[in-house]
């Protein structure tokens, strides 16, 4: 997920409807407020919340009945769990009618690239000679003002591509890759459009695999599945093809018990009446992927999930590169739960959709965030952390969705002994690189309950065919 750059004011009115989000934030914008006030109120909003979970953690320390509380909710989570074990992915469309091309869905293929000259070229080309009717699709590159060779390149394929289509961003344009991707909205024409990173390798029939998918009336946007081209690097990328596969798996498990469909940026497809509905991209977010799912749900459309083709991308290959990637994706993902709690608890999205999210913040923020505080009330009174039943079941949930995860992507011919000690063998690495994540939720947290200013983003270099 490329960055997102945007003005430190970000408060908008959590009730208004979200179609008109974008357009207060813009009028937020130019208002006389003072800077850093609408980020505030997501801070107040994060230490409230961190005060919460603290001192209620220590309370069940303290209190007879706490180790009962958890117990009840290692119980309900874990019918959750089971659940989502237990669910069986529904089956997709897979292709369209090949006789009538003529009435197949327009595509808008939308690319914000800024200073990436070692992958743009690759992605164009790839990209202009898809397997779907030539007349059916067309191709934006958004520059985002690069300083490198970016827009030489680009000019250089405007000449042997006729779809191709690029769009300059001036110096002073805001709103980072949702600024980028709203300025150039206008201007195309597809009834679908659908979202890449500038480092993304993209299979020919694409387009022909996915665009079946929104022949529901309910599908507001449809996600594929993320791979990582280059796995063998080191023992990072090694732990994000895991990562990977342990997203894949919980996307597709999720929604198939009524669960929550996700966005991830790249390779995301949209509904233009959709995205409309929703307001657009949203320009005063870390993450606009994380940030779309959840205004999409709100507004009552699904998000469906592609296992096959895969879009792979570049895995960071640094420890620095990953803290600052992970930081950004936990922050994206902790605003939006502070900015749509209200419309949520207010019962905007279904029952079981609600659950759900609550389910897996509970997994992904709460128990991280919990962590520090229940260890250390562990030492002082020599016991075990309290929620120990808890962390165990979802360790354990983990490390079986992530290998069965692994199984699914892989799709190995037999189920033979030494496949599944080789996947088991991966399963634990990646269950180990995993742990980054409780360090990283945690931090994060407390850093956004203290701190009067965002996460400073620093960019992912793409390298190409050379990393």
């Amino acid at each position: 997920m490329p960055a997102n750059s945007w003005p430190e004011n970000n408060s908008y009115n959590e009730f208004d409807e979200l179609n008109s989000l974008i357009s207060d934030i813009s009028q937020t914008e130019d208002s006389d407020e003072t800077p850093n006030q609408g980020y505030g109120g997501r801070r107040r909003k994060a230490a409230i919340v961190l005060t919460i979970v603290w001192s209620g953690t220590i309370a069940l320390h303290l209190l007879s009945w706490g180790s009962w509380l958890i117990l009840g909710l290692t119980t309900l989570m874990g019918i959750h769990a089971i659940r989502v074990l237990r669910a069986r992915p529904h089956a997709l469309p897979k292709s369209l009618s090949p006789e009538n091309q003529d009435s197949w869905p327009y595509v808008s293929l939308l690319v914000a690239a800024k200073n990436e000259e070692a992958v743009i070229e690759s992605l164009v080309k790839t990209l202009c000679s898809l397997d779907y009717p030539s007349y059916r699709y067309e191709l934006w590159v958004i520059d985002d003002n690069s300083t490198d060779k970016t827009p030489l390149v680009l000019k250089q394929l405007t000449q042997k591509y006729d779809r191709l289509k690029v769009f300059r961003r001036s110096s002073g344009a805001s709103g980072g890759k949702s600024g980028a991707l709203n300025q150039v909205l206008p201007l195309t024409r597809g009834d679908i459009i659908a979202v890449f990173d500038a480092d993304a390798q993209v299979p020919k029939d694409m387009l022909q695999r996915v665009v079946p998918v929104f022949a529901k009336e309910q599908v507001g946007a449809v996600q594929v599945q993320k791979a990582i081209s280059n796995p063998d690097v080191n023992l990072l990328t090694m732990g994000q093809v895991a990562e990977m596969a342990l997203d894949s798996y919980f996307q597709q498990q999720r929604i198939a018990i009524g669960g929550i469909g996700e966005l991830r940026g790249n390779g995301e497809f949209i509904r233009r009446s959709a995205l409309e509905e929703c307001g657009g991209f949203n320009e005063e977010t870390i993450t606009d992927d994380l940030d779309l799912t959840i205004r999409l749900h709100l507004e009552q459309w699904d998000i469906e999930f592609v296992l096959d083709p895969a879009v792979e991308e570049e895995g960071v290959t640094s420890t620095i590169a990953l803290w600052h990637q992970r930081n950004r994706w936990a922050e994206g993902g902790y605003q939006r739960y502070l900015d749509y709690w209200r419309p949520i608890f207010a019962g905007r999205m279904s029952w079981r959709k609600t659950w759900d999210m609550f389910m897996f913040w509970t997994i992904q923020y709460f128990l991280p965030t919990a962590a520090v505080p229940d260890f250390l009330m562990a030492i002082a009174r020599n016991r075990m952390p309290v929620f120990s039943p808890v962390t165990g079941l979802m360790l354990t949930m983990s490390f079986i969705a992530m290998f069965s995860g692994l199984r699914r992507i892989k799709k190995p011919e037999k189920a033979t002994i030494p496949n599944l000690f080789l996947t088991l063998l991966h399963t634990i690495r990646g269950t180990l690189y995993m742990f980054h994540w409780i360090v990283v939720m945690a931090s994060t947290t407390a850093r956004m309950s203290v701190l009067p200013k965002r996460l400073k983003w620093v960019k992912t270099i793409h390298k190409g065919a050379e990393s």
